[in-house]
């Protein structure tokens, strides 16, 4: 019986097939008032007049769109009057929902026709979702799902499985054992879409539960996996591949519950993969859950005794299924749409697959096995299996990077000789080969196999099809961006000459590459590219003066950047007068802009910013044009779509530049092209205010308040926070040189900026970022400087310290009950996930670190009050077995002896025994912080410290006296020991006992070649001694003038230090007669000249 009057049901009939007309304009008006006159005034009415319309009506159509249009409208959002927002439904009246639930309830079990029955379960789901996530029961809805499980018809008892889907947490705080029983006579059910939809519903459910949890149901995968092989022996390839996806959900999950049985499930993933008579995307979704389980249990697939065999075969089976009915290439090369996507062929599916093999199981598990094929495939007489062998090596030779690299003579006699091969889609794949090989194994690549390569490559230049000589030409783009002038400069006029020839090709891709790879080419030769200068430069111009139809835009685009890319190599006084000439271009072409798909306009941002770095100075006068667009880019706000069904859903994930984001039963469509841009112009603005500096001033409060600030907390784009968090002290930097230190323009800019940037701290939940935020905030408090922050900055900057040190402890504790509990297996699955975030802390902590300097350094002892409150912490730090937390503890104290003088003297008790430890410590690092903090205290501390550092002496040395004390690990430690002793020897020798044998000692502990800080101390202390003329440095003068020497060839010995030690030295040398020129011969014929040139 229906509780609306027919007035109200007869207007909302017309309505729902005014929302159904083909008429644009109609829909649009039914649209229109769909919101005005009913979901806005009276959504009850609305809900109710639906869920009637879909239980009522005799029209199948009817029925189905309504089902739809209520699921869209009970998913609102809506502002109740205490101005929360709540999804609509679960805003009405409770009288009214419970009807209007109700009769959905009704509805759901009346509905005779599957599909319509199928959207009014995704309406249930949703309504059901809402009161789920907010807390509140719907005690009505778990029986009617258990009976509709129940009925005698399959379709309904899908519907029930469907609904569980949807919302699993409807059914996640039920009692086990039912829920266990209904998934198990779900699994058995005599329907094959009962089998399904209950697989589906597990799946779901399976996400939502914790790992403990899980562990109950592990008992159900034998049933899940009794499902596929009877749909496999009916060759229905839809259910099959709805089965796997469900089975890839399960293995993301819990890869390991399939342990018992994952041998017969390899072996039946195999049989789907090989069998031709399937659809390729259910073939393909059988190689996709076997790729599943190395992505997350790589060390179950390593055991199995046929996994990685069979996996590879099929993947370089599924490698040959390429151009059929295109044996002689003949279609691939006329196409000149080189963009084409083929993330559906076989071919494909089985490349990724490989790169995801290599990757994840290792070189030891998966080269023994590819390169027993590869070699047979390579003298194929069939050309897809040649093209198959070279894709593989480009897919694995990332991942296999560590054991191929020492073997790249070997892989390279596969590939080089693919580049004179027959068919051109071989020589393709050859080309695309040795520019990924030229990306995962440089520099090697380029230092040890350059003629090798280039020489393979450069003919293939002249080749007759359009797509393998422009393939070639990319290939030497990835070669020459990681390779040395100094190695493409003998090739420069080979290469440049066949680059030239591709500018005159009639295809236009061609051209475009060759102009992407000259470009390439300029900015890797530098200086060496002027000599081609005259001959490129008009060519490039002429491309930007006259081809201005709409199909030469991106030649146009790759122009300028060839051209801006030269302009940089070659620089301005080369440029001479070329360079107005190339800024009025872009600026006439700038102006010409007026489609929004014109790819000039990315283009022109960055060649904008070429010139300014070309030009310096000289580009104020062109930035007023250059800055509108790129701030309208940097200040986009995030375009975001809700989708509201399916059919959008769907239609978004075919579309380019959006990503799609689950939200609370929801599907947020996110525009990444808009983020993209937004980055790259923000990134540009970076460059402007380095570049510009003081005259970039006018620009800079706009874009702090509108761009560079909102940015930090721009959460829909990680890497536009991040280059946010760069552009900060950048315009800070700007208004300091445009305005002066003390100016209050300063000030005024600084005091909006700090609050947002200690917001910030306090509010950043993701670790990567939240050390990107401290960077920002260390770099702009250098850059403001002394006393910029006031009581209130430093106490709210602890307060963030201590909520990210306590959420710090919490992520260590974690990680140490997870390696507890977990076997080997778990660990060594884990160990690359766990490595990152160990990275991920110590980045962290090493920038908070920064952090504490930088405040230290500006404010020194006023920083004391505010840093006390955390001082347990500290000192736990400071006593933990983790090396990676006594050094943050070492380093902070450290900052309190080096910029608080005497007042250090406060915290002896919690500094001292943990420098004398740090000395001793297994961690060079921690021996390299003790030390300098020993010296800081003797440079900085007072009297009070003398007698520690008397006593701390022999500690010093024996940091100098590790086991290899030189080596690349240790030698910071040394030299920091030695700069500390000569520190104590300069200010505190009275305290030091047998202080004669200790000098002696001390200048065993020289030279210092690498520390740039700690070299003028210890080598003015050596001067000090020379000047006094002391027995130590007398009787070895040869000895002491070699030390010199090798500090002033490292180049750490520099300025006014080394002119005064070279004086000295030269009298020493005189007093001892000592003739250096014998000495000088254990240094190379350039060193020599570099000594000579301090005592000439």
């Amino acid at each position: 019986m229906s509780m609306l009057p027919p007035d109200v049901h007869a207007e909302l009939n017309q309505l729902l097939q005014a929302l159904q007309s083909p008429d644009n304009t109609i829909r649009s008006q039914a649209e229109e008032h769909l919101q005005n006159n009913w979901t806005s005034t009276r959504p009850e009415v609305l809900l109710m007049g639906l869920a009637e319309q879909i239980q009522g009506s005799g029209d199948n159509a009817t029925r189905s769109f309504g089902a739809v249009i209520f699921r869209r409208i009970a998913s609102k959002t809506r502002k109740i009057e205490s101005g929360e927002n709540l999804d609509l439904f679960f805003s009405l009246a409770k009288d009214h929902a419970a009807a209007i639930r109700q009769k959905l309830l009704e509805t759901l079990a009346a509905e005779p026709e599957r599909l319509i029955r199928n959207k009014i379960s995704d309406a249930v789901a949703e309504v059901a979702r809402q009161y789920t996530e907010n807390g509140d029961p719907w005690p009505e809805l778990l029986g009617a799902l258990f009976q509709l499980s129940q009925a005698p018809e399959a379709e309904k008892r899908e519907n029930a499985f469907r609904v569980f889907a949807t919302t699993p947490a409807i059914i996640e705080k039920q009692h086990e054992e039912a829920v266990l029983q209904a998934f198990q006579k779900g699994f058995k059910d005599d329907a094959i879409m009962v089998r399904l939809a209950a697989m589906e519903a597990f799946a779901s459910f399976f996400r939502t539960i914790n790992k403990k949890g899980q562990a109950k149901y592990y008992a159900l995968i034998p049933d899940v996996l009794n499902i596929l092989p009877p749909i496999k022996d009916s060759q229905d390839s839809d259910d099959l591949s709805k089965a796997l996806v469900a089975l890839i959900d399960l293995a993301e999950s819990a890869p390991k519950m399939f342990k018992p049985l994952f041998q017969n499930l390899v072996q039946f993933s195999i049989s789907v993969i090989q069998d031709k008579e399937l659809d390729n995307i259910c073939r393909q979704n059988a190689l996709e859950l076997m790729a599943t389980f190395a992505d997350y249990a790589p060390s179950l697939c390593r055991k199995d005794p046929s996994y990685t065999n069979d996996m590879i075969t099929q993947c370089l089976s599924l490698m040959t299924d390429l151009g059929e009915d295109d044996d002689d290439a003949s279609e691939w090369m006329a196409s000149d749409d080189l963009d084409q996507d083929e993330s559906d062929q076989n071919h494909v599916a089985g490349e990724q697959t490989m790169d995801r093999l290599a990757n994840k199981l290792g070189g030891q598990t998966i080269l023994a096995p590819t390169f027993n094929w590869l070699p047979r495939m390579m003298t194929s007489m069939a050309w897809r299996d040649r093209h198959a062998a070279l894709m593989a090596i480009s897919a694995i030779s990332e991942g296999c990077r560590e054991l191929m690299i020492g073997e790249l003579s070997q892989v390279l006699d596969l590939v080089v000789p693919a580049l004179r091969d027959p068919h051109a889609r071989v020589r393709w794949a050859g080309c695309n080969a040795l520019g990924q090989m030229s990306t995962d194994f440089a520099p090697k690549m380029q230092t040890d196999y350059y003629d090798r390569v280039l020489k393979a490559i450069i003919p293939v230049l002249d080749s007759p099809e359009g797509r393998v000589k422009s393939h070639a030409a990319a290939a030497l783009v990835n070669f020459c961006e990681e390779a040395e002038k100094n190695t493409l400069e003998p090739y420069l006029d080979d290469l440049l000459s066949h680059l030239f020839q591709l500018l005159q090709n009639e295809k236009r891709y061609v051209q475009e590459q060759a102009l992407s790879t000259i470009a390439t080419i300029a900015d890797a030769a530098e200086a060496a590219f002027a000599k081609y200068y005259d001959t490129l430069m008009p060519l490039l111009v002429n491309v930007l003066q006259n081809q201005s139809e709409k199909e030469y835009r991106l030649l146009r685009a790759k122009a300028m950047e060839c051209a801006t890319l030269i302009a940089l190599a070659v620089g301005k006084e080369r440029l001479g007068q070329d360079a107005i000439t190339l800024v009025n271009l872009l600026a006439n072409i700038q102006a010409g802009i007026t489609d929004t798909d014109d790819p000039q306009a990315q283009y022109l941002m960055h060649c904008w910013g070429r010139m300014c770095r070309v030009l310096g100075s000289d580009f104020l006068p062109f930035l007023h044009n250059v800055m509108p667009p790129l701030l309208e880019l940097a200040m986009a706000k995030a375009d975001i779509q809700l989708l509201d069904d399916e059919d959008q859903v769907e239609q978004m994930q075919n579309e380019e530049g959006w990503e799609l984001v689950p939200l609370k039963g929801k599907m947020i469509g996110i525009r990444t092209s808009t983020m993209d841009d937004k980055h790259m112009a923000i990134e540009l603005l970076v460059v402007y205010a380095q570049v510009l500096e003081a005259s970039f001033a006018p620009y800079v409060a706009e874009i702090m308040e509108k761009i560079a600030l909102p940015g930090l907390a721009f959460f829909f784009h990680d890497p536009v926070r991040y280059i946010s968090a760069k552009l900060v002290p950048q315009l800070l930097s700007s208004y300091k040189k445009a305005y002066g230190p003390q100016s209050n323009e300063l000030a005024g800019l600084w005091t909006a900026t700090v609050d947002k940037l200690l917001e910030v701290l306090t509010a950043e939940p993701a670790i990567d970022t939240l050390a990107e935020m401290y960077q920002c905030f260390y770099e702009s408090v250098e850059v403001v400087g002394k006393a910029c922050l006031s009581a209130d900055h430093l106490s709210r900057f602890i307060d963030s310290v201590h909520s990210a040190i306590e959420d710090y402890k919490d992520r260590v504790a974690q990680r140490a009950e997870d390696k507890e509990g977990a076997t080997a297996d778990d660990v060594e699955d884990e160990a690359e996930e766990t490595l990152i975030a160990i990275e991920d802390d110590q980045t962290l902590l090493s920038d908070m670190n920064k952090a504490f300097h930088a405040i230290f350094k500006n404010h020194g002892a006023a920083f004391l009050p505010a840093w006390e409150r955390l001082i347990s912490t500290y000192e736990g730090f400071l006593a933990s077995p983790d090396p990676t937390q006594r050094q943050w503890g070492l380093c902070i104290m450290d900052d309190v002896l080096e910029y608080c003088g005497t007042e250090s003297t406060r915290y002896a008790n919690y500094i001292t025994q943990p420098l004398v430890d740090g000395c001793r410590d297994a961690s060079p690092a921690i021996r390299q912080a003790a030390a300098y903090g020993i010296g800081v205290a003797a440079h900085r501390g007072g009297v009070s410290w003398a007698q520690f550092l008397g006593g701390s002496v022999p500690f010093l040395f024996q940091v100098t006296q590790v086991p290899d004390a030189r080596s690349e690990d240790n030698v910071y430690a040394t030299e920091n020991a030695c700069a500390a002793i000569a520190k104590i020897l300069h200010y505190n020798a009275s305290t030091v006992a047998d202080v004669q044998n200790v000098i002696t000692q001390w200048v065993e502990t020289l030279p210092v070649t690498n520390d740039e800080e700690a070299a003028p101390y210890a080598y003015a202390y050596l001067a000090e001694l020379i000047d006094q003329q002391h027995p130590v440095v007398l009787n070895q003068a040869g000895k002491v003038f070699v030390f010199i020497a090798q500090a002033l060839e490292a180049e750490t010995l520099q300025g006014q230090t080394a002119n005064r030690v070279a004086i000295a030295t030269k009298a020493l040398l005189t007093t001892a007669n000592v003739d250096p020129m014998p000495l000088l011969q254990q240094f190379s014929q350039e060193s020599q000249q570099t000594i000579m040139g301090y005592f000439s």
